[in-house]
């Protein structure tokens, strides 16, 4: 009977210390619950910037994809605008202006700068005759190269309106998005271009200041 008794007692006692443990392990539950709601989602946000230094435009076709030609979009990052413009097929000839103006170091040395970068076929609009008249006249030249450059790295969001060059007169800028046109004439054929010191805007017309 006194076993009976020690046996009832012990198994009373396994029950009581199974439901404590039990009781433990649900309070230990409840702080785990707790935790989930400190996950979210908000680091993939950081990948939106990205987008703003992508090219547009469809003579950004033109442009070497191969990294390791000094024309294309990587390797032009790299280095000030004039030394970019002069490693790109397309702007050969505003090359050639931009040296014959003494104008390499100045546009290098620029500590940020937005560039209308006229192609080879914008200049082709030209007369040759003009053209060369141009070439000849450092003061003319100079004058019409520095009327495509704006200080100030402008965005594409920030292309639209009327922005003052370095000549000393305004040009215009209308259009959204993708397309833009420079004084009404001009289109850009292939935007956002970096260089180490200048956001580039290669247009197919050649901008003329009011002389």
């Amino acid at each position: 009977m006194y076993r009976t008794k020690l046996a009832a007692i012990a198994a009373c006692a396994a029950v009581a210390l199974s439901l404590a443990a039990c009781g433990d392990s649900s309070d230990d539950s409840t702080p785990a619950t707790t935790s989930a709601p400190m996950t979210t989602a908000a680091p993939a946000m950081s990948s939106a910037p990205a987008m703003s230094g992508d090219q547009f435009g469809a003579g950004c076709a033109s442009v070497p994809s191969d990294p390791a030609n000094p024309g294309s979009f990587d390797a032009m990052a790299k280095v000030p605008v004039a030394t970019a413009a002069s490693g790109n097929p397309l702007l050969s000839t505003l090359v050639t202006a931009v040296k014959q103006a003494n104008l390499v170091d100045s546009l290098n040395s620029a500590p940020a700068v937005t560039v209308f970068a006229p192609t080879n076929d914008a200049f082709a609009k030209i007369p040759k005759a003009d053209l060369d008249k141009v070439l000849a006249d450092p003061k003319t030249l100079t004058s019409v190269l520095t009327y495509h450059v704006v200080s100030g790295k402008l965005t594409p969001q920030q292309l639209a309106g009327t922005h003052k060059t370095l000549q000393g007169t305004d040009l215009t800028v209308t259009g959204s998005g993708t397309a833009f046109t420079v004084n009404g004439t001009s289109m850009v054929v292939c935007g956002n271009v970096q260089t180490a010191n200048a956001t580039v805007y290669i247009v197919d017309t050649v901008l003329m200041p009011k002389m």
